[in-house]
């Protein structure tokens, strides 16, 4: 199969007005070759592009040329000499020529010269593609291109990596915020690091304040596009009726109040990389629209009859379990999909203690930085004991707690030394479950009591032993126990913990 490709001028349609070939019309039907498919770029004069391809087809009909597969591809250009944008659709267009047709004609003459640019930069790095142009004198002509691209880039590109290095992002700068002593956090740090050279998809899981945007923002800082802008947006925090604009953007008129053109966040993001916190909270509307623009990188604004194209990097996070909202229907399977291609689990605070001492210090320190505003309030340093009492805790919002407690403890300590009892004392006081609140609609009478008991309470010492990663002196406390002896004796009456006898 032969295969043209080329733009269409303003030269093009008006020749067809006058019915007398341009340059795209003379290289269909005076070509050596025949092609079997003509492939015409389009970004303006739409209403003519029905016309054009019949009075083309037309014309090879009666050249007893080939005159079926004709087809405009719409281009959606910030402009018509904007090459980032000219670069992206040209290179997807050709890809997706290349998946039917491994041999390429392409035309020089149709287009602006950045077209024109963009078509020989992108074409010489497919070998099989050949270039051809027409003039009133020449007529059709292949064009020879004395510049092999590859090799050209092979031998410079040593020499470029080394003048650039001083310019790359340093990978152990760009995660020196997210503190990492404990085996769990070097793990993940190592992944976010690999992660972050590549431009994949990456999607951030963990609980409420473990980190998620810390993490996002090292990636963003530590990738190739660290120079672009990093844009961060709470999606649960969204309006409904309003999600759509900020995204997205949109154009003056578009409804009530839209009195000048808005810039969404993808556009504001463009070349660098978009954080979508909690992603799971988007409306399902929003969700394909989120979908169609992962896929075709590419956007339409609210109001907007075209689509623009834009190239930014998606790093999403959440802490619901998108598996089981998948399973229920409350978010897009292919979207999860498209979003899963570099996952980061962050940890838990509980599961990584030998962070908390360094952690602790940190905070402290952003806090005695805040607090240095305040004339009347001194440095706080924290005592051994208060370390210690931090390590023995479960801190089950994470980061976010410690350092609320930790802020707390500073603003009310009245000597330069945080204590013990001061962070106790600024600790939240959790309401514990009424009885009450205790379904009980799933018990059958006549049943054994005991039997019911004896399962709430080994549900109950499971779930807090996995929340305190097994520690059974913070696991008592959770459960109300008095000390980590009666959770183990309440282990051995359910069956978890064997007794002397059985051993």
């Amino acid at each position: 199969m032969a295969t043209l490709i080329s733009w269409l001028g303003k030269a093009d349609i008006d020749h067809m007005k006058l019915d007398h070939n341009a340059a795209l019309a003379s290289i269909a039907l005076k070509s050596a070759t025949p092609f079997d498919r003509i492939i015409i770029f389009g970004s303006a004069w739409e209403e003519d592009w029905e016309p054009y391809k019949a009075w083309l087809r037309k014309r090879l009909a009666v050249a007893n040329r080939p005159f079926q597969d004709i087809t405009i591809q719409r281009a959606s250009l910030t402009s018509p000499i904007h090459y980032p944008s000219i670069a992206r659709f040209t290179q997807r267009q050709l890809h997706k020529a290349l998946e039917q047709d491994s041999h390429l004609t392409i035309s020089l003459t149709s287009g602006t010269p950045a077209m024109i640019t963009m078509a020989v930069l992108l074409g010489k790095s497919i070998g099989s593609c050949r270039f051809v142009q027409s003039s009133e004198k020449h007529g059709v002509e292949e064009v020879d291109i004395p510049v092999d691209f590859a090799a050209e880039y092979q031998r410079s590109s040593l020499q470029a990596l080394q003048t650039s290095a001083a310019g790359m992002p340093k990978l152990d700068k760009a995660f020196d915020k997210i503190t990492a002593r404990s085996r769990v956090m070097q793990d993940v740090v190592d992944r976010a690091q690999r992660l972050a050279l590549t431009d994949a998809l990456v999607l951030v899981l963990g609980e409420t304040g473990t980190g998620k945007e810390l993490m996002a923002q090292a990636i963003h800082a530590a990738s190739p596009r660290a120079t672009k802008p990093f844009r961060a947006v709470n999606c649960g925090a969204l309006p409904e009726n309003l999600v759509d604009s900020i995204l997205f953007g949109h154009v003056k008129g578009a409804f009530t109040g839209a009195d000048k053109e808005h810039q969404g966040l993808f556009e504001q993001a463009d070349g660098g990389t978009l954080f979508l916190d909690e992603v799971g909270e988007l409306p399902l509307l929003v969700q394909v629209k989120l979908l169609r623009a992962l896929q075709q990188r590419e956007i339409t604004k609210v109001g907007a009859m075209q689509s623009e194209q834009v190239d930014v990097r998606i790093i999403a996070a959440t802490h619901r379990d998108l598996f089981e909202m998948v399973a229920t229907g409350d978010f897009r399977e292919d979207l999860f999909y498209r979003l899963a291609v570099g996952i980061i689990e962050l940890p838990a605070l509980r599961e990584r203690r030998d962070d908390l001492p360094e952690l602790l210090s940190l905070l402290l320190e952003e806090i005695n930085q805040q607090l240095t505003t305040h004339p009347q309030m001194s440095r706080k340093h924290l005592s051994e004991d208060a370390i210690n009492f931090a390590l023995e805790q479960v801190w089950p919002g994470n980061i976010r707690e410690l350092w609320s407690t930790l802020h707390r403890a500073a603003l009310w300590a009245n000597t330069p030394e945080v204590t013990a009892e001061n962070l106790q004392a600024a600790q939240l006081k959790r309401p514990r479950q009424s009885a009450d609140a205790l379904s009980l609609d799933s018990i059958q009478l006549p049943q054994d009591i005991q039997q019911v008991i004896d399962t709430i309470k080994k549900s109950a010492i499971e779930k807090a032993l996995t929340q305190t990663g097994g520690n059974k002196t913070q696991a008592a406390k959770l459960l109300g126990l008095a000390n980590h002896q009666t959770l183990a004796n309440w282990m051995k009456s359910v069956g978890l913990m064997p007794s002397q006898s059985d051993r």
